[in-house]
């Protein structure tokens, strides 16, 4: 059943390997490798690659990997229990070579492979074919239960043992009002014993709680006729009447006139001293975002504890506690670590993961990761669990954001233009998370460096985006006024109105541009919930039809468990709804609002742990010069911060 069985150092050194067929299994290793076990993904103890599952397990003592792969159409439940076995009789068989470092010759394992082999499949043979044995009644729940638990009582008890009825509480509930009743005088008539039809007619009234009005006279009426006639219905005057609606049409109308191509060039916008500072901010590379200081000193710092009036200070004393890890600094080292040596710590990180807004799944996998590379891991004699825990967890967190491929724009935009062709993101995400206040903030920054920019308002389904694109047009014209004679303005706006399908708009401006040597297209999409599977499939078709250079989802960095919904639904959606071998997914990530959170920045880690794609933008504030890159280490110990 098995496939291919490896075992080799971290350095990468093989020192067993079992093939079972003529297959190459160099890719999928290679994959695991990449994906899983550098990027710090240890919670997954399975990898799928194409049609292969491989399972994998650390020996963190000796530096070992042991790596299994089969067909993913079976399922092997008894591979985890086999790669422990493993492990076992290759540390117990070669003990003293991997202590001694001689890792470099091959060690004959193949007959002690195969006999654990036929062990484990012999065992889950016999579990399969052994039918479960249905439990007596005696052995049920049910059983257990006595007939006096099962009998409902519609008594309550209340605090003092007393029972309350049900009856006595409704009797000592407020009463009704009583209704006055009139009654009609007894007569020696027929009806003596009924109430005449003048006498109801109080009753009801008053029974109902109405007052009965006094009739008016004739004269009365008409008089109030005539005066009604004569007077009339009085013209209501609105705020904004027509003597004012035509004076401020014209500040009103942003709708503006568009060319034969839906091109808008005007620039009527004035700019004020304060916007006229942000020209020249953002030339080069986006900055970085600014680091606190760091929290290990604060930690370490001494304070002085005063006693009484009176007495001297004591003597300096270290803080007690180290944030999510306080408690655990007197367990020392020159011991091999186990699953319940790291369990206080792991508990204790999970809850401040989840506390800053890591998604609790990813916090969960996270730990486990930790705790697969903990194990078994011998500390030295002066190092504590809390210091090697927390030091584990920096260095992962940090290497999940730190990105395995850095997206350039700069250096592609540059590169597109000169094969002559624009160089085109696509911006998505769901609803009311800045997409087009990013994506000025991004052509802004492109302007500032020299490119021309084509914003394709896509968005033809919510009321005023257009306009919202059109407003940020004429405002970053006005900051950068046309640098040639020919007056071509540095950004413009491609749009086609509202109803339309948005990849035929898309596919027009990146034609467009590419006829009149623009050098970057920013398509703006409409904003989607990930269940909206209609605007989810409009949205793969865009992308599939256009293919752009970049596909950045745009994301609220207030987000904790919804952040990995929404984006494992938009990579569904984008690879269910492609007609492509390899469908295009999301390239990159940029966060918003990263200034209102403060130190909870766990998004950042659910988002980047989810794609395993790098943030490439971070916005901090309202302004254009508000975009930053993601500093890793920034916000990780933001995240240990506490």
């Amino acid at each position: 059943m098995l496939d291919f069985f490896s075992i080799f150092s971290k350095g990468g050194i093989v020192l067993w390997c079992f093939q079972g067929t003529a297959q190459s299994f160099t890719a999928s290793v290679n994959a695991l490798i990449k994906s899983v076990i550098l990027q710090e993904r240890g919670g997954n103890s399975s990898f799928s690659h194409e049609a292969l599952t491989l399972k994998y397990r650390l020996d963190n003592e000796f530096e070992l990997v042991f790596v299994v792969a089969y067909q993913k159409i079976l399922q092997l439940s008894y591979m985890d229990k086999f790669l422990s076995d493993i492990e076992c009789e290759f540390r117990n068989k070669y003990k003293d070579d991997l202590q001694q470092g001689k890792i470099s010759r091959n060690f004959d394992f193949g007959d002690t492979f195969q006999h654990l082999l036929q062990l484990a499949e012999e065992a889950h043979k016999l579990e399969t074919k052994v039918p479960r044995k249905m439990r007596t009644f005696e052995e049920s729940v049910k059983s257990k239960k006595t007939v006096a638990s099962m009998i409902e009582s519609t008594n309550k008890e209340i605090p003092g043992g007393k029972k309350k009825n049900k009856s006595v509480a409704q009797s000592k509930e407020k009463p009704a009002p009583p209704v006055e009743v009139v009654t009609a005088p007894q007569t020696n008539g027929s009806l003596g014993d009924e109430l005449d039809e003048e006498t109801i007619k109080r009753n009801r009234a008053k029974l109902f709680g109405r007052k009965k009005t006094p009739s008016k006279s004739p004269k009365e009426n008409s008089e109030e006729n005539t005066t009604s006639k004569k007077k009339g219905k009085e013209k209501r005057v609105w705020g904004m009447g027509n003597s004012t609606a035509k004076k401020d049409m014209k500040n009103l109308d942003f709708s503006g006139e568009t060319d034969a191509n839906g091109i808008d060039n005007q620039s009527d916008i004035n700019i004020n001293d304060e916007e006229q500072k942000w020209i020249g901010q953002m030339k080069g590379a986006v900055r970085d975002m600014e680091s606190e200081s760091s929290s290990d000193e604060d930690e370490e710092e001494e304070e002085m504890i005063v006693t009484k009036k009176g007495q001297s200070p004591t003597t300096p004393k270290k803080k007690q506690g180290f944030g999510l890890l306080s408690g655990l600094r007197n367990l020392v080292g020159s011991k091999a670590l186990s699953a319940d040596d790291v369990r206080p710590a792991l508990e204790k990180m999970k809850e401040q993961l989840i506390g800053k807004n890591v998604a609790a799944d990813i916090a969960d996998k996270l730990c486990e990761s930790i705790r697969t590379k903990l194990e078994g891991r011998v500390l030295g004699t002066f190092t504590t669990i809390a210091s090697t825990v927390k030091e584990t967890l920096y260095d992962s967190c940090v290497q999940i954001l730190s990105p395995h491929r850095r997206v350039n724009i700069l250096r592609d935009a540059m590169e597109a233009k000169q094969q002559h062709r624009p160089y085109t993101i696509v911006f998505c995400g769901v609803n009311g998370v800045g997409k087009s206040t990013n994506l000025a903030k991004v052509t802004f920054w492109l302007v500032e460096n020299g490119f021309r920019v084509l914003i394709a308002a896509c968005d033809t389904f919510r009321a005023g985006a257009v306009e919202q694109l059109r407003t940020h047009t004429r405002k970053l014209n006005a900051l950068h006024p046309p640098q040639d004679h020919n007056g071509v303005q540095m950004v413009q706006l491609y749009e086609k109105g509202y109803g339309k399908d948005a990849a035929s708009i898309a596919m027009e401006a990146i034609n467009f541009a590419r006829d009149t040597r623009i050098d970057v297209v920013l398509v703006d999409t409409a904003g989607r919930m990930q269940d909206n599977e209609p605007l989810m499939r409009a949205l793969a078709k865009l992308i599939t039809v256009n293919q752009p250079d970049l596909v950045l989802f745009v994301g609220e960095a207030l987000v904790g468990n919804e952040a990995v919904d929404q984006l494992v639904k938009f990579n569904q959606a984008l690879a269910d709804n492609s007609d492509r071998r390899e469908p295009r997914l999301i390239d990159g990530i940029l966060l918003t609002k990263f200034d209102t959170i403060d130190d909870k920045v766990g998004a950042a880690i659910s988002m980047t742990y989810v794609t395993g794609q790098p943030v490439v933008f971070v916005g901090t504030g309202q302004t254009y010069t508000d975009l930053r890159n993601l500093n890793a280490k920034a916000v990780v110990s933001a995240l240990l911060k506490g």
